[in-house]
Protein backbone atom coordinates (compact mmCIF):
# COMPACT_ATOMS: atom_id res chain seq x y z
CA UNK A 1 0.00 0.00 0.00
CA UNK A 2 1.36 3.41 -0.82
CA UNK A 3 0.13 6.01 1.57
CA UNK A 4 0.37 9.77 0.13
CA UNK A 5 1.72 12.04 2.61
CA UNK A 6 4.71 13.94 3.47
CA UNK A 7 6.67 12.45 6.22
CA UNK A 8 7.60 14.50 9.07
CA UNK A 9 9.13 12.62 11.43
CA UNK A 10 10.52 9.00 10.97
CA UNK A 11 12.91 7.47 14.26
CA UNK A 12 12.97 3.65 15.50
CA UNK A 13 10.16 4.17 17.86
CA UNK A 14 7.80 5.33 15.52
CA UNK A 15 6.47 7.88 12.26
CA UNK A 16 4.62 11.24 12.22
CA UNK A 17 2.70 12.00 8.64
CA UNK A 18 0.53 14.83 7.66
CA UNK A 19 -2.02 14.80 5.29
CA UNK A 20 -3.57 11.15 6.22
CA UNK A 21 -7.21 11.14 5.36
CA UNK A 22 -9.31 8.96 7.56
CA UNK A 23 -9.75 6.39 5.02
CA UNK A 24 -6.29 5.46 4.91
CA UNK A 25 -6.21 5.66 8.76
CA UNK A 26 -8.69 2.94 8.91
CA UNK A 27 -7.02 0.91 6.07
CA UNK A 28 -3.48 1.14 8.00
CA UNK A 29 -5.66 0.61 11.39
CA UNK A 30 -6.53 -2.97 9.86
CA UNK A 31 -3.44 -3.31 8.09
CA UNK A 32 -1.34 -3.09 11.14
CA UNK A 33 -3.66 -4.97 13.49
CA UNK A 34 -1.49 -7.73 14.47
CA UNK A 35 1.47 -5.73 14.73
CA UNK A 36 0.60 -3.67 18.28
CA UNK A 37 1.70 -0.30 16.46
CA UNK A 38 -0.18 2.56 18.15
CA UNK A 39 -2.34 5.02 15.83
CA UNK A 40 -2.98 8.66 17.09
CA UNK A 41 -4.85 10.89 14.96
CA UNK A 42 -5.92 14.64 14.83
CA UNK A 43 -7.03 16.70 11.60
CA UNK A 44 -5.02 14.58 8.87
CA UNK A 45 -1.95 14.25 11.56
CA UNK A 46 -1.25 10.34 12.23
CA UNK A 47 1.56 9.09 14.72
CA UNK A 48 2.44 5.50 14.11
CA UNK A 49 4.55 4.57 17.29
CA UNK A 50 5.98 0.52 17.51
CA UNK A 51 4.85 -1.40 19.67
CA UNK A 52 5.29 -0.94 23.42
CA UNK A 53 8.22 -1.82 25.44
CA UNK A 54 9.14 -3.11 28.91
CA UNK A 55 9.74 0.76 30.30
CA UNK A 56 6.39 2.10 29.24
CA UNK A 57 4.23 -1.24 30.52
CA UNK A 58 5.45 -1.88 33.57
CA UNK A 59 5.29 1.68 35.28
CA UNK A 60 1.90 1.97 33.41
CA UNK A 61 0.82 -1.79 35.08
CA UNK A 62 2.25 -0.28 38.72
CA UNK A 63 0.47 2.72 38.35
CA UNK A 64 -2.88 1.36 37.17
CA UNK A 65 -2.78 -1.89 40.05
CA UNK A 66 -1.99 1.42 42.16
CA UNK A 67 -4.83 3.50 41.70
CA UNK A 68 -7.66 -0.04 41.20
CA UNK A 69 -6.68 -0.72 44.35
CA UNK A 70 -7.25 2.45 45.77
CA UNK A 71 -10.47 2.51 44.18
CA UNK A 72 -11.51 -0.67 45.29
CA UNK A 73 -10.49 -0.30 48.85
CA UNK A 74 -12.34 2.97 49.03
CA UNK A 75 -15.45 1.59 47.55
CA UNK A 76 -15.38 3.80 44.42
CA UNK A 77 -17.07 1.78 41.56
CA UNK A 78 -15.04 1.69 38.35
CA UNK A 79 -14.96 -0.15 34.86
CA UNK A 80 -11.58 -0.24 33.37
CA UNK A 81 -11.52 0.17 29.65
CA UNK A 82 -7.97 -0.48 28.83
CA UNK A 83 -6.75 0.76 25.90
CA UNK A 84 -9.98 1.02 23.62
CA UNK A 85 -9.60 3.35 20.59
CA UNK A 86 -11.40 6.37 21.56
CA UNK A 87 -12.37 9.36 18.61
CA UNK A 88 -14.24 9.54 15.53
CA UNK A 89 -14.60 10.96 12.08
CA UNK A 90 -16.33 13.41 12.73
CA UNK A 91 -14.28 14.42 15.42
CA UNK A 92 -10.93 14.70 13.07
CA UNK A 93 -9.64 13.07 16.25
CA UNK A 94 -8.85 9.39 17.61
CA UNK A 95 -6.42 7.35 20.22
CA UNK A 96 -6.19 4.68 21.78
CA UNK A 97 -5.10 5.67 26.00
CA UNK A 98 -2.54 4.04 28.03
CA UNK A 99 -5.36 3.09 30.25
CA UNK A 100 -8.66 4.43 31.01
CA UNK A 101 -11.76 4.44 33.32
CA UNK A 102 -15.55 5.11 33.51
CA UNK A 103 -16.38 6.17 37.49
CA UNK A 104 -19.54 4.82 39.08
CA UNK A 105 -21.31 3.64 35.60
CA UNK A 106 -20.08 2.30 32.19
CA UNK A 107 -19.79 4.93 29.43
CA UNK A 108 -19.08 5.05 25.78
CA UNK A 109 -16.28 8.05 26.73
CA UNK A 110 -13.95 7.13 29.84
CA UNK A 111 -13.83 9.53 32.73
CA UNK A 112 -9.95 9.31 33.21
CA UNK A 113 -7.47 8.69 30.69
CA UNK A 114 -4.18 7.91 31.54
CA UNK A 115 -0.90 8.21 29.39
CA UNK A 116 2.70 7.09 30.48
CA UNK A 117 5.06 9.12 28.55
CA UNK A 118 8.53 7.43 27.88
CA UNK A 119 8.77 9.34 24.22
CA UNK A 120 7.60 12.24 23.18
CA UNK A 121 5.32 12.67 20.18
CA UNK A 122 4.02 15.47 17.70
CA UNK A 123 0.29 15.37 18.23
CA UNK A 124 -1.85 17.44 20.96
CA UNK A 125 -3.40 14.50 23.06
CA UNK A 126 -4.77 16.83 25.02
CA UNK A 127 -6.71 18.26 22.14
CA UNK A 128 -8.19 14.78 20.74
CA UNK A 129 -9.36 13.96 24.78
CA UNK A 130 -11.00 17.52 24.84
CA UNK A 131 -12.82 16.92 21.66
CA UNK A 132 -13.68 13.20 22.76
CA UNK A 133 -14.77 14.63 26.13
CA UNK A 134 -12.66 13.09 28.38
CA UNK A 135 -13.14 14.51 32.17
CA UNK A 136 -9.72 13.68 33.43
CA UNK A 137 -6.49 13.04 32.08
CA UNK A 138 -2.93 11.65 34.18
CA UNK A 139 0.35 11.92 32.14
CA UNK A 140 2.60 9.75 33.91
CA UNK A 141 6.45 10.91 33.33
CA UNK A 142 9.87 10.08 35.02
CA UNK A 143 6.92 9.06 38.28
CA UNK A 144 5.77 12.08 38.14
CA UNK A 145 1.82 12.78 37.27
CA UNK A 146 0.12 16.01 35.92
CA UNK A 147 -3.07 15.90 36.45
CA UNK A 148 -5.70 17.82 33.73
CA UNK A 149 -9.02 18.33 34.21
CA UNK A 150 -11.71 19.77 31.06
CA UNK A 151 -13.30 23.12 31.38
CA UNK A 152 -15.36 24.87 29.36
CA UNK A 153 -12.43 26.66 28.12
CA UNK A 154 -10.18 23.05 27.72
CA UNK A 155 -8.03 21.43 30.04
CA UNK A 156 -6.40 23.27 33.17
CA UNK A 157 -3.35 21.34 34.66
CA UNK A 158 -4.53 20.88 38.83
CA UNK A 159 -2.90 19.77 41.75
CA UNK A 160 -5.27 17.12 42.19
CA UNK A 161 -7.73 14.62 40.98
CA UNK A 162 -11.44 16.12 40.47
CA UNK A 163 -12.83 12.91 40.06
CA UNK A 164 -10.72 11.63 43.01
CA UNK A 165 -9.75 13.93 45.13
CA UNK A 166 -9.25 12.25 48.32
CA UNK A 167 -6.13 10.59 46.56
CA UNK A 168 -3.45 11.19 47.33
CA UNK A 169 -1.23 11.86 44.28
CA UNK A 170 2.17 12.07 45.49
CA UNK A 171 1.98 8.84 47.35
CA UNK A 172 0.74 6.96 44.16
CA UNK A 173 4.15 8.54 42.41
CA UNK A 174 6.27 7.03 45.31
CA UNK A 175 4.65 3.89 44.86
CA UNK A 176 4.55 4.10 41.03
CA UNK A 177 8.12 4.65 41.17
CA UNK A 178 9.67 1.44 43.24
CA UNK A 179 11.66 -1.34 41.30
CA UNK A 180 9.70 -4.20 42.70
CA UNK A 181 6.23 -3.77 41.43
CA UNK A 182 4.79 -6.30 43.90
CA UNK A 183 6.21 -5.34 46.56
CA UNK A 184 5.18 -1.40 45.75
CA UNK A 185 1.31 -2.79 45.54
CA UNK A 186 2.03 -4.41 48.94
CA UNK A 187 3.30 -1.55 50.55
CA UNK A 188 0.94 1.31 48.99
CA UNK A 189 -2.49 -1.23 50.43
CA UNK A 190 -0.64 -1.48 53.73
CA UNK A 191 -0.72 2.31 53.55
CA UNK A 192 -4.53 2.36 53.06
CA UNK A 193 -5.53 -0.20 55.56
Amino acid sequence: MVIATSQTQLDKSGALLSNVTWETLEKLDTDLAKTGALLTYLDGTLEIIAPLSDVHEEPKKTLCQLLEIYMRMKNIRFYARGSTTIGMKELGARKEPDESYCLGTRKSVPDLAIEVIVTTGGIDTLEIYRRVGVQEVWFWEDGVISVYCLGSTGYKLVSKSELLPELDLRSIEFYSRMADQYDAVNAFMQLLK
